[in-house]
């Protein structure tokens, strides 16, 4: 009988492959790991087949991805040397105790996407010069989904927690500052929700009363440069997230400031999103503009959503195409009835830790 090989090739993202790889060499289990719906063929960032999935959900193990920094410390056993502890910042590297055998790095390091995991494995193979202690990396990003269960069955399977000390930080998925990132704010809710002006009204807030350069990533602007020849499938949709967020995060990794306002419908893209934020060492600032639909559907001067419920426009997001609501939202905002600048003052409030002087609508510290 011959089998059919999936011919739909899709890029998962990052963190995503970085848990096939964990998966394929048992250090996770498969209820651990999001693998897109088959039949598909994973490639990674540069086309190469990684796996196949069939329609059941079974993977078929094609290649390794390309190759990255560091990869020759990555675990493909959980053979490691113990005692062992498993960390994922700068500062667990000075508590290591005395006796240790193996470091395990939870790092995320496909090139330049993950600056700050880069540095940490490069500050941990440093220390053990000196300590005598083997390093080895798990690619478990800061953007990690169930990212606690995943540490928590490394732990176990490479030798439970009396052999392996769990040193991770207490605020997992935070992203580690060091002076050099800059803040991404995604706004994301359905069409109608009111994303676009407060963006706008931010945007205008952060230049006028802080004098910041903000890049204000708009969805209009977005389509006619970056994302020009992309339909509204939920393919190219969810590609045009993807942009904005690589393009946000580079932003970020050199010090600015940028907002963007796309309906961002699921979980695992707004999630990929954080994971390029955060691992290029800036903040992610999720803001879930959960205005009803009943409201949405009032304000829609344009008739989207009565076009949409007469069949009209295929999968649209809250009518025919579902909207999963974000579970780590930094701030969830309903615009129904409400003023903008009182809106705009929450989401400064929730920009303001890596801010010097947070400004009120006043203008006043």
């Amino acid at each position: 009988m011959t089998t059919t090989l999936p011919s739909s090739p899709i890029f998962p993202g990052v963190p995503t492959l970085d848990d096939l790889e964990l998966l394929r060499h048992g250090l996770l289990p498969a209820d651990l790991v999001d693998v897109p719906a088959g039949p598909v063929t994973l490639v990674d960032a540069e086309g190469v087949p990684v796996a196949d999935v069939d329609a059941q959900g079974g993977l078929t193990w094609r290649s390794s991805r390309s190759s990255r920094p560091f990869e020759t410390w990555h675990l493909t056993a959980a053979d490691v040397d113990l005692p062992a502890v498993v960390i994922d910042d700068p500062d667990a590297l000075t508590g290591i105790p005395e006796g240790t055998r193996t470091v395990v790095v939870l790092a995320s390091t496909d090139g330049d996407d993950n600056q700050r995991d880069l540095d940490l494995v490069r500050a941990a193979r440093t220390q053990s010069q000196d300590q005598g202690y083997a390093v080895s990396v798990a690619p478990v990003g800061r953007g990690a989904a169930r990212r606690a269960d995943k540490v928590s069955h490394l732990q176990q399977v490479l030798g439970g927690p009396d052999q392996v000390r769990d040193l991770t930080s207490p605020a997992s998925g935070t992203a580690y500052l060091d002076g050099r990132g800059g803040v991404v704010v995604l706004l994301t809710g359905l069409s109608g929700s009111g994303k676009s002006t407060l963006a706008r009204a931010l945007r205008d807030r952060l230049v006028e009363d802080e004098g910041r350069t903000v890049s204000l990533l708009d969805g209009d602007v977005v389509r006619r440069h970056l994302s020009a020849g992309l339909g509204f499938s939920p393919e190219d949709r969810e590609t045009n997230v993807r942009r904005i967020g690589w393009v946000a995060a580079e932003i970020a990794r050199h010090g600015g400031t940028a907002i963007a306002s796309p309906i961002a419908p699921f979980d695992g893209t707004r999630r990929a999103v954080r994971g390029m934020v955060e691992g290029r060492g800036g903040r992610f600032v999720l803001v879930h503009v959960a205005t009803p639909l009943e409201e949405c559907e009032r304000r829609d001067r344009k008739g989207l959503y009565a076009r949409a419920r007469a069949g009209e426009i295929p999968d649209f997001t809250g009518i025919s195409s579902p909207y999963e609501t974000p579970t780590d939202a930094t701030l969830t905002l309903d615009t129904t009835d409400r003023e903008v600048d009182e809106l705009v003052d929450q989401i400064l409030a929730a920009i303001a830790p890596a801010d010097d002087h947070p400004l009120t609508s006043e203008g006043t510290p």
